[in-house]
């Protein structure tokens, strides 16, 4: 089985690179925005360390949001009591598509986290920064301060594009960048 890593800035369109690959995905921030709805396990360690920000079940993403803007360092706290739930997700996945050839891993922080394993394969989503900031502000929950905040936890794009094995070039046009991908997966695939 080979394993892609997608990584790139936020925004960048990683998510959808990921799914023009046709094969099958592993989505971290989905996972994160199930988890929210869904774990009451995870509710009560949140609603424990941020008692002023976090009071309702399902988790609301506004206010996981407050308690980031309230005091930078609650990402890292948020970060310690989600990745481990993400982190088995993903090894579930892993488990249950070992019969593919492919499968993609859309993780934020791969790199950072050191998830990738030395036989990952990374991509890196290389997008202009005028179409990412674009692309950003349609997003529902756009926040300019978190997107700092969030940015100040990941590594620098010039090191991401370094550690990857390929980069393709994302202009937001969807012919171009599923010809992109098609050209990627058959050299990944016939390599």
């Amino acid at each position: 089985m080979i394993k892609i890593g997608i990584v790139g800035d936020i925004g960048s369109g990683k998510s959808f690179v990921a799914k023009q690959f046709g094969s099958p995905v592993f989505n971290a921030d989905y996972e994160v925005s199930k988890i929210y709805k869904n774990d009451k396990k995870c509710f009560k360690k949140l609603k424990n360390a941020f008692p002023k920000h976090i009071s309702t079940f399902p988790i609301k993403k506004n206010e996981i949001i407050r308690s980031i803007l309230s005091n930078q360092n609650n990402l890292k706290k948020i970060i310690k009591i989600i990745h481990p739930i993400v982190r088995k997700k993903m090894n579930n996945f892993i488990f249950k598509n070992k019969k593919k050839n492919l499968i993609i891993l859309d993780i934020p922080l791969l790199l950072e986290n050191k998830i990738n394993k030395k036989n990952y394969i990374i991509v890196f989503v290389d997008a202009k920064k005028k179409e990412i900031t674009k692309n950003l502000k349609k997003r529902k929950n756009y926040n300019q301060k978190i997107i700092k905040i969030l940015k100040k936890f990941q590594l620098s794009l010039s090191y991401k594009k370094k550690k990857s094995d390929f980069t393709i070039k994302n202009n937001f046009k969807i012919e171009s960048v599923k010809k992109n991908v098609k050209i990627l997966k058959n050299r990944i695939l016939y390599k």
